[in-house]
C-alpha cells in the first residue's frame, strides 16, 4: 500500500500529465527529416506513464520496463538517423519540466526526497540503456559499411592486380627478345653506339617490371628456394648497377662479414638491395649531394640471423614520412610507382626476416635482418 506522500503524489502527477505533456511538446526539437517525428510525443506520453506508476512496480520489473522501453526507442532513433543529441536534450527538458510540476505539489522537498531519486533513477537508466543500445548498433552498421567497403575494394584490387599480372607478363615477352637481340648485335658490331645504354635502360625496364611481379602469386609458380652466398649476390647488384653509381660519382664502402649462406628466393633477395642502392644513388644525385657516399656493412649476429645495414649521406628522411615510406603506392617521385620499398618490406618478410628504416641528418640506413641458411632449413623441415 502507497504511503500518504506517495500517494497524493501519484494523483497529482496523474491529473498534471496532460499539461506536462503539452508544455513539453511545445519545446520539444523534433526533425523534419525525422520518419518517426509522429511517434515522439507518444514516446514522451508513454514513458511519462511509466514514472506515473513507478509506484506500482517493484525495482525488478520497473527496471525491465524501462530497459525495454530505451531499446525500443533507441531502435527508433538508429533507423531514424537523426543526432543523438536530440533525443538526450527532449528527454532532459522532459525531466526540468516534470521538476517544475513537483514544486507545486504542497508536499515538503524533504518527503518527496525518495520518490525524487527513483524518478532520477528511471531516467538516468533509461538514457544509459537508450544511448548505449543507439552507440552499439550505430558501431554494427559502421562495421557492417566498412567491410562491404573493404571487401568491394579488395575485390577491385584482386581483379586490377589479376589484369595487371596479365598484361605485365604478356609484356616481359617481347622485352626478352628485345633483350636477346641487343645481345647479338652486341656480338656482332662490338662498337655499335649506344648498344650498352639501350641494354642498361631495358635492364631498368626490366627491373620496374620485376617489382611488380614480385606482388603476384603467379610469380612464385614453379620457383623454388635455393642456396646462394650474400657476398656474392651484392656484388652482382653493384655490377648491375655500375653504370649509375659511375654515373652519379658515388662512392661504395663495403665491410662484409665472412660468406654466409643464405637461402630463399635469390632473385627476390637481389631485387630488395637494387632498389634500396638504386634509390640511395637517385637520392644522392638529385640532391647533389658533396661526396655522396654508399656503405653496406654485414655481420651475422648472436642469433643466427645476418644483419645488413644499407646507408647513404642523403638528407634526412622526416620523421613523419619515416612511418609511411614502406606503405604501397607510396612515393615523393613524380615519376615514381610507390611500390619499390613496400615489395622490398613483403619480400624480406616472407623469408622470416624485417626491414626497417632510420634516419639521421647526417645518414639514413636500411637494415635488413635475414635468417642464415641453417635456420631456414631446421625450420622448414
Amino acid at each position: 500500500m502507497l504511503s500518504e506522500t506517495k500517494a497524493n503524489l501519484f494523483v497529482f502527477l496523474n491529473d498534471h500529465r496532460d499539461s506536462i505533456l503539452h508544455d513539453w511538446e511545445h519545446l520539444i526539437v523534433v526533425s523534419k527529416s525525422d520518419p518517426f517525428k509522429e511517434k515522439v510525443p507518444y514516446n514522451g506520453a508513454s514513458f511519462l506513464d511509466v514514472i506515473i506508476n513507478h509506484f506500482h512496480f517493484t525495482g525488478t520489473n520497473l527496471e525491465n520496463l524501462v530497459y525495454e522501453f530505451a531499446i525500443k526507442v533507441a531502435d527508433e532513433r538508429v533507423r531514424a538517423d537523426i543526432n543523438i543529441g536530440e533525443f538526450v536534450y527532449n528527454v532532459n527538458l522532459g525531466r526540468t519540466i516534470l521538476y517544475s510540476y513537483l514544486s507545486k505539489t504542497g508536499l515538503e522537498w524533504t518527503d518527496l526526497q525518495e520518490s525524487i531519486n527513483m524518478i532520477n533513477c528511471c531516467f538516468d537508466k533509461f538514457l544509459f540503456h537508450a544511448v548505449s543500445h543507439y552507440a552499439d548498433a550505430k558501431d554494427k552498421i559502421i562495421d557492417e559499411k566498412t567491410k562491404f567497403i573493404d571487401s568491394t575494394h579488395q575485390d577491385r584490387l584482386t581483379l586490377l592486380g589479376q589484369m595487371t599480372s596479365s598484361f605485365i607478363h604478356e609484356f616481359r615477352n617481347p622485352l626478352t627478345s628485345i633483350q636477346g637481340f641487343i645481345q647479338l648485335l652486341k656480338a656482332d658490331y662490338p662498337s655499335m653506339r649506344y648498344l650498352e645504354i639501350i641494354s642498361s635502360e631495358l635492364d631498368q625496364l626490366n627491373f620496374r617490371i620485376s617489382q611488380f611481379l614480385l606482388l603476384s602469386k603467379k610469380e612464385l609458380i614453379g620457383k623454388e628456394k635455393v642456396l646462394f652466398e650474400l657476398n656474392h649476390l651484392i656484388e652482382e647488384v653493384l655490377n648491375f648497377l655500375y653504370p649509375s653509381i659511375l654515373d652519379g660519382k658515388v662512392k661504395i664502402r663495403k665491410q662484409l662479414s665472412d660468406e654466409i649462406p643464405l637461402f630463399g628466393y635469390a632473385d627476390e633477395i637481389r631485387q630488395v638491395f637494387i632498389n634500396i642502392v638504386f634509390n640511395a644513388i637517385d637520392v644522392l644525385g638529385h640532391f647533389r649531394i658533396h661526396n655522396p657516399t654508399i656503405e653496406i656493412i654485414s655481420h651475422q649476429g648472436d642469433d643466427h640471423f645476418i644483419n645488413i645495414t644499407i646507408s647513404n649521406n642523403g638528407p634526412m628522411i622526416p620523421e613523419d614520412l619515416q612511418k609511411t615510406i614502406f606503405e604501397p603506392f607510396f612515393t615523393t617521385k613524380k615519376l615514381g610507382t610507390g611500390l619499390g620499398l613496400f615489395v622490398c618490406k613483403e619480400i624480406i618478410e616472407k623469408h622470416k626476416g624485417e626491414l626497417s628504416c632510420i634516419s639521421y641528418p647526417e645518414k639514413t640506413a636500411f637494415s635488413i635482418k635475414l635468417p642464415i641458411a641453417a635456420l631456414v632449413r631446421e625450420n622448414e623441415k
